[in-house]
């Protein structure tokens, strides 16, 4: 592999298989903050113990667990080589520092999967916002390590050095979205394999050849580090 092809950020194949549109540093970095934000937010709910939102503080979460977040936007760094433009994009979302955490937010965080139901007022039920919590940590935790690994593999970070970056954030993340130990690195790396490499492994994936073969480095040694009895 030369310079130039180290160099070659990951891209988006059209239809043909011909063109290869590259995929900017920024779009990666907002899909990971994004994420991260989604897991943030289900983090502070879940540290009320009441799942109440009127109870939540994400400020306050954030100041009791700012060494893991501040490890947490390293170790992002590093795995996607971002720049300074990219990693302020974490502060331009808004998502890390004080702000509500809102039924409508919950909803979008786990995937719309309760429906909206009538009274609308029903989305803020301690129950109803602990539902979306589960379900949420579990779909923000499988689209951040995607993004993770879609970042590592663009910036053309060897998979046994990136590997070991992203297990420990997503370690981490998990930690932070569910102290009860529910949301497991193990679990949420069983998800993103079953609900994401098929579709970019399959032999008709538009995929570039050179992509699949880091995702399927990545797979690997994401498997040694968080799943090896699988």
């Amino acid at each position: 592999m030369d310079a130039q092809d180290r160099a070659r950020p990951l891209g988006r194949v059209t239809v043909s298989g011909r063109q290869v549109t590259p995929v900017p540093e920024s779009l990666l970095a907002r899909t990971a903050f994004a994420s991260l934000g989604g897991i943030v937010e289900i983090a502070a709910v879940n540290a009320t113990g009441t799942w109440r939102l009127a109870d939540v503080s994400v400020g306050g979460f954030l100041a009791a667990r700012s060494g893991e977040v501040a490890r947490l936007l390293d170790g992002i760094r590093a795995v996607g080589r971002f720049g300074a433009p990219a990693m302020a994009i974490a502060e331009e979302l808004g998502y890390l520092r004080e702000h509500p955490v809102t039924s409508a937010s919950l909803l979008l965080w786990s995937g719309a999967v309760t429906g909206v139901p009538q009274p609308l007022e029903r989305l803020e039920e301690p129950e109803v916002v602990r539902r979306m919590c589960r379900m949420g940590a579990d779909l923000q935790s499988t689209c951040f390590l995607e993004a993770l690994t879609a970042a590592a593999i663009t910036a053309r970070v060897e998979p046994g050095e990136g590997a070991e970056r992203i297990a420990g954030i997503l370690r981490t993340a998990c930690d932070l979205a569910d102290a009860t130990g529910r949301s497991s690195a193990e679990t949420v790396f069983r998800m993103w394999r079953v609900a994401r490499l098929p579709a970019i492994l399959r032999p008709g994936s538009h995929a570039p050849e050179w992509g699949k073969t880091g995702y399927r480095a990545y797979d690997e040694q994401l498997e040694r580090l968080l799943a090896p009895g699988v």
